[in-house]
C-alpha cells in the first residue's frame, strides 16, 4: 500500500446544468494506480476527461461515484494537499513580478520561513536555468521561460507528487525540450509525476506508463512500448471514433 501514491477506483463524474440534468459524462468508471517514483501519463484528445480527473485528484471537485485516494487518504485533506505540486495547463503569472519575486511569493503561500524561502528560490532558479534573469519581470519572458517559472513555483514546497496538466501546451520545440528535460530530472530524483497530454511524443519521452482516455473512459493502459506500433496511428486517425474500438483492436 505504501508504494501506491494514487488510487482511483471506479470513479465517475457527470456535470449537470442548473436543473440537475446531466450535461457531460466527464469520467466514467475510471480505475488506475500510480506507484511511488513513477512517471504516469494520461493521454487523450481534448474533452477525454484528463483535466476532470486532475481536479478530482486535487480535491477541487468530488466524484459522483467511486473512490480516490492520494497517499492513502482523501485528496481534500490538508496533509495530502501539502504533498502535491500542481502545474495548470495555463500559466497565470503576475507580469510585473520578477522571476525571483514570483517564486518567493509561492514560497510564502507554502508557509516557508524567509531564510528557507530565499534558499529554495535560488535553488529552483538554478534548476530551471534562469538565475541570470532572476530579476527580470516575467511579463518580458517568452512562453517557454514563463512555463519554467511556473514549474519552479509548483516545486517550491518540495512536493512528493507533481501533477502536470499539459506541461508543454503551446510551446515551441526548444521550450518543449527544456520542460521535458526538467521533468525527467525530477523523475530521476525519485519524484512521482502524473502528467496529461494529447500529444503522444511528449509521453513517449518521459512516461513509464500511460493510460489512454476518450469520452471519460480508459481504453488502454501500460507501457508505450507494450501498446503496439499502432498507437501513433490510433491517435492520428482513430481518436475521433474511438468508441468503436476495443483494447484488442487497439493492439492489432
Amino acid at each position: 500500500m505504501g508504494d501506491i501514491v494514487i488510487e482511483i477506483d471506479n470513479v465517475s463524474k457527470t456535470f449537470r446544468d442548473f436543473w440537475l440534468k446531466p450535461v457531460v459524462k466527464a469520467v466514467q468508471t475510471l480505475s488506475l494506480e500510480v506507484k511511488r517514483g513513477e512517471v504516469f501519463g494520461l493521454l487523450g484528445p481534448n474533452g477525454s476527461g484528463k483535466s476532470t480527473t486532475i481536479r478530482m485528484l486535487l480535491g477541487l471537485t468530488r466524484p459522483d461515484a467511486g473512490q480516490i485516494r492520494v497517499f492513502g487518504k482523501s485528496p481534500s485533506t490538508s496533509l495530502v494537499r501539502a504533498k502535491i505540486g500542481y502545474l495548470p495547463e495555463q500559466s497565470y503569472l503576475h507580469p510585473f513580478l520578477t522571476a525571483r519575486e514570483t517564486i518567493l511569493y509561492y514560497a510564502g503561500l507554502s508557509n516557508l520561513d524567509r531564510k528557507t524561502a530565499i534558499k529554495r528560490t535560488d535553488e529552483l532558479l538554478e534548476m530551471i536555468g534562469l538565475s541570470k534573469v532572476a530579476n527580470r519581470r516575467v511579463g518580458d519572458f517568452s512562453k517557454g521561460m514563463s512555463r519554467r517559472v511556473s514549474l519552479a513555483s509548483s516545486l517550491v514546497g518540495k512536493p512528493e507528487l507533481l501533477i502536470l496538466d499539459e506541461p508543454t501546451s503551446g510551446l515551441d520545440p526548444v521550450s518543449t525540450k527544456e520542460v521535458k528535460t526538467l521533468v525527467k530530472a525530477l523523475a530521476e530524483g525519485g519524484m512521482t509525476v502524473l502528467t496529461t497530454s494529447h500529444l503522444l511524443a511528449d509521453s513517449e519521452d518521459i512516461c513509464d506508463r500511460v493510460a489512454i482516455l476518450d469520452s471519460g473512459c480508459k481504453i488502454a493502459e501500460g507501457k508505450i512500448g507494450e501498446l503496439g506500433q499502432s498507437l501513433e496511428e490510433f491517435f492520428l486517425a482513430k481518436v475521433g471514433n474511438v468508441a468503436e474500438f476495443t483494447l484488442a483492436d487497439f493492439l492489432k
